[in-house]
């Protein structure tokens, strides 16, 4: 588990496609845990007045004031927009104007604001992409360092609601221009034109082998969420089996890409997708990898987050101790 030193408390704030969870961190831990579905629908600052809401009950639960907290950490999935220079969200998993009614979304936001509103709430706002923010915490305490010292070529993969990387190289994290560098699961890397994305892309990673993904295309088939798939998988459902495997190819080649690339050292992977089925699924990903282009694969590393579960609340909180 992580340990840092604060001397005010801090709110930590971990946005995803299906939840938000907020918690609070000072001198006595992170505690004050809350948990809610993420808000899509409302006026399209209905996401930033829920974060609000949820900081001031993690205060509550954690017997903290709100105006003692020192400053507010926000790890969110993306892409964002910068609007006078404060960031919006244009997530494929929250804003329903972006692919339109097709995805199902209850909203016709392109954007949620997020920012704007936290700042005038709070005096020291943070955000950044949630993989970057993943990567930091997890260079800093997780599974991305060696001989007590943050890896130099690394990056931080979620397998969740959503497909996200944050990606370091040479010691640097990158961000791009908006901030929005890693976002690999937009990427191309399969035939397959089967599956529609919240972007608007049609056969990107995302939108094949996320978790809402796996519902959408394969729902006719029997398998009402991913959980029932992965549950039918492990009775040896040969059907199911022969999916993952495909869903393996895809994200295997992503991660490949990224290797050869960027000729990191390690990757470390989360998200709820994964962390689920992490035995079944990381020897089949790691053979999609191993044995390919050995001057660049065969000191690589794949390996689960060392934070685990925890890893969105310590990406928050790595933005701001």
């Amino acid at each position: 588990m992580a340990h840092t030193q604060l001397s005010a408390p801090v709110a930590c704030v971990d946005i995803g496609g299906t939840k938000v969870a907020v918690s609070v961190a000072d001198a006595n831990g992170v505690r004050g845990r809350v948990v809610d579905a993420t808000t899509k629908e409302g006026e399209h600052d209905a996401l930033a007045q829920q974060v609000i809401r949820m900081v001031k009950h993690s205060c509550e639960a954690a017997g903290v004031r709100v105006n003692d907290v020192s400053a507010v950490g926000v790890a969110s999935c993306g892409p964002f927009v910068l609007r006078e220079g404060l960031v919006e969200l244009a997530a494929p998993n929250i804003c329903g104007g972006l692919a339109g009614k097709a995805r199902g979304l209850p909203n016709d936001w392109r954007t949620a604001l997020l920012e704007a509103p936290l700042r005038q709430q709070f005096a020291h706002v943070r955000v950044e992409n949630d993989c970057i923010a993943a990567l930091e915490a997890e260079r800093r305490w997780g599974a991305l360092r060696a001989n007590g010292q943050p890896l130099g070529h690394c990056a931080y993969v979620t397998w969740s609601t959503g497909i996200g990387v944050g990606l370091c190289v040479d010691g640097h994290v990158l961000r791009g221009k908006h901030g929005n560098a890693g976002h690999a699961g937009h990427m191309f890397v399969s035939d397959n034109d089967d599956a529609l994305c919240g972007c608007g892309n049609v056969g990107d990673v995302e939108g094949l082998v996320a978790g809402n993904a796996i519902a959408r295309r394969f729902s006719h088939l029997g398998y009402a969420d991913s959980a029932s798939f992965f549950i039918a998988a492990g009775t040896g459902d040969l059907r199911a089996l022969a999916i993952i495997d495909d869903l393996c190819r895809v994200m295997g080649r992503t991660l490949y890409n990224l290797v050869v690339t960027l000729d990191l050292q390690r990757i470390s992977i989360g998200g709820s997708v994964f962390w689920n089925h992490r035995e079944l699924l990381l020897p089949k990903l790691q053979s999609h990898i191993s044995g390919k282009l050995a001057a660049l694969t065969d000191d690589f590393e794949l390996v689960p987050a060392g934070l685990g579960e925890h890893v969105g609340d310590f990406a928050a909180l790595a933005l701001v101790a």
